[in-house]
């Protein structure tokens, strides 16, 4: 079997998927007719399709998965409780007399909005409802702004405690074992998603840092461009404000994150303080109602069902692919590139770069990863570095034009004055920056792997 069969299927689940059926139905659905297909005809073996009540079982018992709901609970909780417009509210009012000021209030605020909830969209969304309108009247560039804006939104991708980062967590695990198998090797090393954690921390403060100076160049450079707001008598109360708004979500982000890197709680007994802190912080905010919990609770069992039906469709798929030899062709494409590793590893970023154009970050950690990650790892590739690498290209892809999934979730809540041209052109300069942080994590892979290193002495 040459595996072509298996390219096939990957083409009909992006066509279907252009013509607007749901992903889980997609993937699941187009598997089956070309497994029932295959096996009409004689090229596929009906044993694969055996194994998926064992991969599904293996999914419900999986109890790093179990912090999925958990943290999905922790953010909306956040977001609905509006810590986010206490803090940028605050943190205007701290550096908002500087040139660019404003701007450094939604990047921070973004970043910890991040921590805590690790989704994209509703970062984005969030911080272009708050801070948008005000950036706008401030007269700020509506380029930069919104370039601002969604840059800081998918800080969600990389910024631990992330789902995007858990569920990588998972999936590479598993990928890092069956490698290790496929080499002989019957007592494989393992990693957690406390590894990825801790390998996300130091490219994640980097880049914010890196989006702090630009704005702080063009504050310089050109300032009318983020003009600073008109100076307002002194408030002595502002850091009592401030630390109001700050310190309780920022302790809560120490002692979820703190708890799973220093290894005392994992991912999913973290996740549970997290959920209760959160309520507990919503609370706090004269924010935790009967209504309140009641739409937390259903936008999380959305979010959730609609991750764990992703799941199972992509495991049916992986299943399918595998059962038409799509896993030998990738690793024999993988392997025969020029370059070697360094090659293979290209290659891989260029496709998931080009899929985040067209698929979100839950699709490609549960349909690409499983397929490509075991070829990488089993060439010598270091997982951390790897999980790292493909959370950093995503989040790339997701700001780059005219496909990107955070220029969506602004342009769904800019005014109509903002043109989509001006949302393009703000983010090309945080796309740059993003590269360049992934050439030099290319480069130098122990600004990932080092943290790691150090705390759990692999």
């Amino acid at each position: 079997m040459d595996g072509s069969l298996a390219l096939w299927m990957f083409a009909a689940v992006f066509i279907v998927l252009l013509m607007g059926y749901p992903v889980a139905i997609s993937l699941a659905g187009t598997a089956l007719v070309f497994a029932f297909a295959g096996m009409h005809f004689g090229t596929f073996d009906p044993a694969f399709l055996e194994a998926l009540p064992n991969r599904l079982f293996g999914i419900i018992e999986n109890d790093t998965l179990i912090a999925v709901p958990l943290f999905v609970f922790m953010g909306v909780m956040l977001e609905k409780s509006k810590i986010a417009e206490g803090l940028l509210e605050n943190m205007s009012k701290l550096f908002g007399t500087l040139p660019g000021g404003l701007g450094f209030s939604v990047i921070l605020v973004g970043m910890l909005m991040a921590a805590s909830t690790g989704i994209v969209g509703a970062t984005v969304v969030t911080m272009g409802l708050l801070s948008l309108p005000t950036m706008l009247k401030r007269n700020y560039d509506p380029a930069l702004a919104c370039g601002t804006i969604c840059a800081s939104g998918t800080l969600g991708q990389i910024i631990p405690p992330s789902i995007v980062l858990v569920l990588l967590g998972d999936v590479i695990s598993a990928a890092y074992q069956q490698a290790q198998l496929d080499m002989g090797i019957f007592s494989p090393d393992t990693i957690s998603v406390g590894d990825l954690f801790a390998g996300a921390l130091i490219p994640g403060l980097i880049l914010v840092l890196l989006y702090l100076l630009y704005l702080a160049v063009i504050a310089f450079a050109k300032p009318s461009a983020c003009p600073a707001l008109p100076k307002t008598h002194s408030d002595t109360h502002l850091l009592i404000d401030l630390g109001k708004n700050l310190f309780p979500p920022l302790l809560l982000i120490v002692a979820v994150l703190g708890s799973i890197v220093g290894g005392v709680a994992t991912p999913t007994e973290a996740a549970s303080v997290g959920a209760i802190g959160a309520m507990v912080l919503a609370y706090a905010k004269q924010q935790l109602t009967v209504k309140q919990l009641k739409a937390v609770s259903r936008d999380t069992t959305q979010v959730t069902s609609m991750v764990f039906f992703i799941l199972i469709g992509a495991s049916l798929f992986s299943l399918v692919f595998r059962g038409f030899g799509g896993d030998v062709l990738v690793e024999d494409i993988l392997t025969d590139l020029p370059g070697g590793v360094f090659g293979a590893m290209l290659a891989v970023m260029l496709v998931m770069f080009l899929l985040g154009f067209v698929l979100d970050f839950i699709e490609i950690t549960f349909v690409v990863v499983p397929i490509v990650a075991p070829i990488l790892l089993a060439m010598g590739v270091n997982p951390v570095w790897l999980g790292i690498m493909i959370a950093l290209n995503l989040q790339t892809s997701f700001l780059t034009p005219p496909f990107g999934f955070a220029l969506f979730y602004l342009r769904g809540v800019a005014p109509a004055s903002i043109r989509t041209s001006q949302i393009y052109k703000g983010v090309i300069p945080f796309i740059v920056i993003q590269l360049c942080l992934l050439a030099v994590l290319a480069a130098w892979p122990g600004l990932a792997t080092w943290l790691p290193d150090l705390i759990y002495k692999n």
